[in-house]
């Protein structure tokens, strides 16, 4: 061996070495911080998915008995529990089902039938904010005063009945043209299922997964083994992998997964679950490969940085953060925690002193703004371009620290694990590079 291969062990030795104590010492963002977050996510989400994936986050952060990522199970309990009641946890949750409910005539023109929540050029969009509003309608908000059932019943015709769909059957993200976005499966099948359980209907718990498994088998390349974002219509094809695309589809998954799981229809659909849970990992699988040394990824996951229409996008490696701390708690999926944590503690790091608990600012952060804005990130309108501002990237920061609250809470299940597979094969092989006299 060469000095040249000594000194590139070195370097290797190093180089783990310092990642065990990058995970080990990671900073967190405290619940100051992440209140911060959610102020500009209230600031800015005003579009039907911005307000949909927001009262998501909500239940997520603050109400967990309403998440369906919670033990408890469906339906879950008409009467708000005293905890949340009390400190008006939920609140901000049942505000936005009553914004649209209570808009929905005026900006439809009072169109009576089926018809979406939100006008959207989205024909899935308006679907995201359907779980919300079908929870202010069970939990009785507003004394009927408001229309909250037959709201949600409208959107759910409007998806069966009148949006354009694929022959086999695959209904279309857009209103206009047949056309299929990996986004649609975090927008409309989680509301299928949700509607599903609520009213006891297996058919529509059914076609919530029929609904993945078409949208898998159009999207997903074989070769890549990534989601492909937009396919199908006659213009606004995008056959790249979009990052944060790959990340809606995995949560959406996850989303209905954890639907069915805490149903009375677990036991009849192991298969679909099964499933649900394999095609997370696939993507999973797919797209930490392309995971560069900043943790961060780019907007489009297989390109470099330097591509047109591509740059580094923290809040797509926000949302795909949170899908791996949830394959971990939910599926025991524990090969990419590492990469998750190492995403993780890059967003959270701090350039000077870690923060103390009541700390709600973000000085000397690289990737928040001083007022609390997730950066860089891309346009959430514009999927090509880097913004500077987005809802939806200040969800997903949320989430993540959601998720790793509830499996640290759980005792980190899997950590130990999960660094093992990350760096076996280099650990062996520095260990026999010190047996050889190479390294130390």
């Amino acid at each position: 061996m060469s000095k040249r291969s000594a000194g590139w062990w070195r370097s290797m030795l190093l180089t783990t070495l310092g990642f065990f104590s990058t995970v080990a010492g990671a900073q967190n963002l405290t619940d100051g911080q992440i209140n911060t977050v959610s102020a500009r996510l209230e600031e800015a989400a005003l579009q039907s998915w911005e307000l949909g994936t927001r009262s998501q986050t909500i239940l997520e952060l603050n109400a967990t008995a309403y998440s369906v990522f919670s033990n408890t199970f469906l339906p879950p309990p008409e009467v708000i529990p005293s905890e949340l009641a009390d400190d008006n946890a939920m609140a901000p949750f049942f505000s936005i089902a009553r914004q649209i409910v209570s808009n929905r005539t005026r900006l439809n023109n009072n169109t009576v039938g089926p018809q979406p929540l939100m006008p959207d050029g989205s024909a899935a969009d308006p679907a995201s904010n359907g779980v919300c509003v079908l929870i202010a309608n069970w939990t009785g908000q507003d004394a009927g005063e408001l229309d909250y059932e037959g709201a949600a019943r409208d959107q759910l015709d409007y998806l069966l009945t009148r949006v354009p769909k694929t022959g086999d059957g695959a209904i279309s993200h857009r209103v206009s043209q047949v056309q299929l976005w990996n986004d649609f499966v975090y927008m409309v099948p989680p509301f299928l299922a949700y509607y599903g359980v609520m009213t006891r209907n297996r058919t529509l718990v059914a076609e919530s997964y029929n609904q993945i498994k078409l949208y898998r088998n159009y999207l997903r390349d074989d070769r890549q083994g990534m989601w492909q974002h937009i396919l199908l219509g006659s213009s606004g094809n995008d056959p790249g992998f979009w990052s944060t695309g790959n990340g809606w589809a995995a949560a959406g998954m996850l989303r209905v997964l954890a639907t069915i799981r805490q149903s009375e229809y677990a036991n009849t659909f192991r298969n679909e679950q099964r499933d649900l849970g394999n095609w997370v990992r696939e993507i999973h699988s797919s797209i930490y490969r392309h995971l560069d040394e900043t943790n961060v990824f780019t907007n489009y996951a297989d390109q470099p940085p330097t591509a047109s229409g591509n740059f580094y996008d923290a809040a797509s490696t926000a949302l795909l953060a949170a899908t791996v701390y949830r394959a971990a708690l939910m599926l025991e999926q524990y090969t990419y925690l590492p990469y998750a944590e190492r995403s993780r503690s890059t967003l959270s790091n701090s350039t000077s002193s870690p923060p103390s608990n009541e700390t709600s600012t973000f000085d000397s952060y690289e990737h928040f703004t001083s007022d609390g804005w997730l950066r860089p990130v891309v346009n959430p309108h514009s999927y090509g371009q880097e913004g500077s501002e987005s809802a939806e990237g200040q969800a997903f920061v949320v989430q993540m620290h959601a998720a790793w609250r509830e499996w640290v809470q759980d005792g980190s299940k899997g950590a130990n694990t999960a660094i093992n597979v990350r760096s076996e094969k280099l650990i062996m092989g520095l260990a026999l590079g010190a047996v050889l006299g190479l390294v130390l």
